[in-house]
C-alpha cells in the first residue's frame, strides 16, 4: 500500500526566503524613488521659496498689480487780464482698439445701432489710424451723453476691443481769434514719439495722447504738460481692475500768462472784416507782444479729437489760407513803410540832411527806365519831413541810388530786416534784405543798380514779415533799443500760484543819432496830423505817428498805368501801415496789412485808428460803423 505523502517529482518547491529577498529589494528601490522624488520636490520648493523668492514675489505681484500711468491735467493759458484762451474740460469717449477688432467696417456698423456715429466721425477715426498708426485705443465718438454711456454699458459684451474711458478735453474757448498764436494739440504721432525718445521724455509722456502741435501750445509744451503720475492697481485674472492699492497722484502743468490782450486782439481781427491780412501790435518798451493777429484763423477745436478729412481739405485747399500765419510767417514788400528807415540811412551815412531839397517831377531817370512816382505830376520841392509826410517815392529813387544797395542792407539789418525776431513761437520767416551777396547766394547772379531804385521805397527784394515791421517800428518809438518780441509774461506754478516772470530781453542800442532819429520821428507825426494818414485820425483825443504804405503784388509795365478795378482781387496792391502812440510816451507800436485792398490810408490806417482808441482810451468801435467800413474796404 503506497504511503499517503508522495512526492511528485514534476512540482517546483517555492523558495520563500528568496521572494522575500526580492520583494524588499524591490520595497527599498521603491521606496528610494520616492525618497528621491520627495527630496528633488524640497529641493526645488528651497528653490524657488529661498533662493528665488524675491525674484518670483516680484513677478506674482506684478501679475497682481497693474502699474497705470495717470496723465496730468494740461496748464491753462490766459491773457494778461486773465482771460482763458485755452482750457480743459473732462468728458467720456467711446474708443477702439485697432490690434483687438477683426472687421473694422462691421464693427462701425454695428455701434452706429447702438449710438450715433456720423460720417465725421467715420472719417476722423480714419485720419487718425493712418497718422498714429496706434496700437492702443482711438476715439470714435466723444463727449457722450449719460444716455448714450447707458445703452453702450447694456450690450458692452457684444463689443470686443471696444471701451468707454474719461478724458480730459482741450478747448479753445476763443476760436479762430487766438488760432494762430495760441496754437492747438493732437495726438501724438510717431514722429513725436521718436523725438521724445531722443530727449528722453517718453516716461512722462505714458498714458498721455496729446502734444502741442503749434503755437504757443507747442512752443511751450514743457510748461504746460506737467508730470505724470502713477497709480497701483489690483486686477483679476481677466486683467480688469479690484481696487487701488497706492496712488502717486500727477502733477499738473503751469499755467501760461500772455502779454497778449484778448479784447485787443478781438477788435482787430473784427477790424479786418472780409479781408486778409495780419496786425502785430508790441510794448516798444519791452517787447511784450500786446495782438498778434492773422485773419482769417480757423477753429482749434477741429484739431483737438482729430480733424477729419473734409474738413481738413476745406481748409488746407482754401484760396483765403487760413492755415498760413500771415503775422510770422508771411512775408511782403514792405511798400512806403520802408521810406521812414530810408530816410534814417541818408542821415547816417551823410547823403541827405533835413533841410536838403530835391525836385520831384513825378519819376526817375535810371538807365533809360523810368521809375514813376505814385504822384503823378510829383510832388515839387521836397525835404525829408515832407517826403514822408507825403511819401514821395521820387525822393526815395534818388536816395536809394546814392545808397548803394550794400549800404541799405547794413542799415536796415540793425531794425530787423532780413532776420527773425527770436519771437518765443516756431514758424517765424527770416523775411529777405536784399544785398550783393545776398542775390549772389539767391540766384548765383551779379547785382544791376537799376535794382537797387525800387528797393528804396519798400519794393523789389525787399519781402519782411509784420512781426518784423511791428519790431522795427517798435525800435523807432522807443529810441532805438530793440527789445526781443514776447509774447508770454509769466509761467505760474499750478500748485503755489507763484508767478515767474519773464523780463524783457534787450537785444541791442543802435547806432543812430538821436537828433537823426527826432527828425524822422517829427515826420511820422506829421503824416497822422497833416499827412496821407491824416484822414484816418481827425479828431484822436491822442498824438500818434504812423507811416502808410501800398506793396505792388505784381509789377507794372513802363507806360502802363495801374487801375485797381482792372486788376483781379488776388492782384492788387497791399495795404500797409505802421504806427506807435502816444508819439511822446509810445506805449504801442503797430503793424498793419490789409491784403488787396489797395492805397495804406484806406484800410490799413483806419484799422490801426479802431486798435489805438481802444488801446488807450477805452473806446469801443461801433458795430454800424464798423460793418459799414468793414463792407467798403473789402469792396
Amino acid at each position: 500500500m503506497p504511503s499517503e505523502l508522495s512526492i511528485n517529482p514534476g512540482v517546483e518547491l517555492r523558495n520563500a526566503q528568496l521572494e522575500l529577498h526580492h520583494f524588499q529589494v524591490r520595497l527599498a528601490f521603491a521606496a528610494g524613488c520616492v525618497l528621491l522624488a520627495f527630496l528633488l520636490l524640497a529641493g526645488r520648493v528651497f528653490y524657488l521659496q529661498v533662493i528665488r523668492h524675491g525674484e518670483l514675489y516680484t513677478l506674482a505681484e506684478a501679475n497682481r498689480i497693474s502699474i497705470v500711468p495717470v496723465a496730468p491735467n494740461r496748464g491753462v493759458i490766459v491773457d494778461r487780464n486773465g482771460v482763458v484762451l485755452a482750457h480743459n474740460y473732462s468728458a467720456y469717449t467711446l474708443e477702439v482698439e485697432p490690434s483687438r477688432v477683426g472687421n473694422l467696417d462691421s464693427l462701425l456698423d454695428e455701434l452706429a445701432t447702438v449710438i450715433e456715429i456720423t460720417p465725421r466721425d467715420r472719417r476722423r477715426f480714419r485720419r487718425l489710424l493712418e497718422e498714429t498708426k496706434s496700437i492702443g485705443s482711438l476715439p470714435i465718438r466723444t463727449r457722450l451723453s449719460d444716455e448714450e454711456i447707458a445703452r453702450f454699458a447694456a450690450v458692452r459684451y457684444r463689443f470686443p476691443g471696444v471701451e468707454i474711458n474719461a478724458r480730459l478735453f482741450r478747448q479753445y474757448p476763443q476760436g479762430e481769434v487766438f488760432s494762430h498764436v495760441v496754437g492747438y494739440i493732437g495726438r501724438i504721432n510717431p514722429r513725436e514719439v521718436e523725438q521724445l525718445q531722443a530727449e528722453g521724455l517718453t516716461a512722462n509722456y505714458r498714458g498721455s495722447d496729446y502734444i502741442g502741435k503749434t503755437g504757443l501750445e507747442q512752443s511751450y509744451e514743457r510748461a504746460l504738460h506737467g508730470t505724470t503720475g502713477v497709480e497701483e492697481v489690483e486686477v483679476d485674472s481677466g486683467g480688469r481692475p479690484v481696487r487701488t492699492l497706492s496712488r502717486t497722484p500727477p502733477v499738473s502743468g503751469n499755467n501760461i500768462i500772455l502779454n497778449l490782450d484778448a479784447r485787443l486782439q478781438e477788435i482787430a481781427y473784427d477790424g479786418f472784416g472780409d479781408n486778409r491780412g495780419a496786425l502785430v501790435a508790441i510794448d516798444p518798451a519791452t517787447g511784450g507782444v500786446l495782438a498778434f493777429v492773422s485773419k482769417p484763423g480757423f477753429d482749434p477745436n477741429l484739431f483737438v479729437d482729430g480733424i477729419d478729412s473734409l474738413n481738413w481739405n476745406e481748409l488746407n485747399n482754401s484760396p483765403d489760407k487760413p492755415l498760413v500765419n500771415r503775422a510770422l510767417a508771411g512775408t511782403y514788400p514792405p511798400g512806403s513803410t520802408f521810406k521812414p528807415y530810408m530816410a534814417l540811412a541818408g542821415l547816417t551815412f551823410g547823403k541827405r540832411t533835413p533841410q536838403q531839397t530835391i525836385h520831384d517831377p513825378g519819376y526817375f531817370m535810371f538807365g533809360g527806365h523810368q521809375f514813376r512816382d505814385s504822384q503823378p505830376g510829383g510832388h515839387g520841392i521836397v525835404d525829408m519831413y515832407k517826403s514822408i509826410v507825403k511819401s514821395s517815392d521820387t525822393y526815395y529813387y534818388m536816395l536809394a541810388n546814392d545808397l548803394g544797395i550794400d549800404a541799405i542792407a547794413k542799415f536796415m539789418a540793425q531794425f530787423g530786416f532780413g532776420a527773425r525776431t527770436g519771437i518765443d513761437i516756431a514758424g517765424e520767416a527770416a523775411g529777405i534784405l536784399p544785398s550783393q551777396d545776398w542775390k549772389m547766394r539767391r540766384f548765383n547772379q551779379k547785382w544791376f543798380p537799376g535794382e537797387t531804385i525800387s528797393v528804396g521805397i519798400g519794393q523789389g527784394y525787399n519781402a519782411y514779415t509784420p512781426l518784423q515791421l511791428a519790431q522795427a517800428v517798435a525800435i523807432i518809438a522807443n529810441g532805438g533799443v530793440a527789445h526781443q518780441p514776447q509774447l508770454v509774461s509769466a509761467i505760474e506754478d499750478f500748485r503755489t500760484r507763484e508767478r515767474a516772470a519773464i523780463e524783457p530781453r534787450r537785444l541791442r542800442a543802435l547806432g543812430v543819432k538821436k537828433e537823426h532819429l527826432e527828425v524822422v520821428r517829427q515826420a511820422l507825426v506829421g503824416v497822422n496830423k497833416e499827412g496821407t494818414a491824416a484822414r484816418s485820425f481827425v479828431g484822436a483825443a491822442y498824438v500818434s505817428a504812423g507811416k502808410t504804405g501800398t506793396a505792388q503784388v505784381i509789377g507794372i509795365k513802363q507806360g502802363e498805368k495801374y487801375v485797381e478795378s482792372r486788376v483781379q482781387e488776388e492782384l492788387r496792391d497791399h495795404s500797409l501801415f505802421i504806427a506807435y502812440a502816444p508819439a511822446d510816451e509810445p506805449r504801442i507800436a503797430l503793424a498793419v496789412i490789409v491784403e488787396n485792398a489797395g492805397f495804406g490810408a484806406r484800410a490799413a490806417a483806419p484799422l490801426t485808428r479802431k486798435v489805438l482808441d481802444y488801446y488807450l482810451l477805452g473806446k469801443l468801435p461801433a458795430p454800424e460803423k464798423r460793418n459799414k467800413e468793414t463792407h467798403a474796404s473789402s469792396g
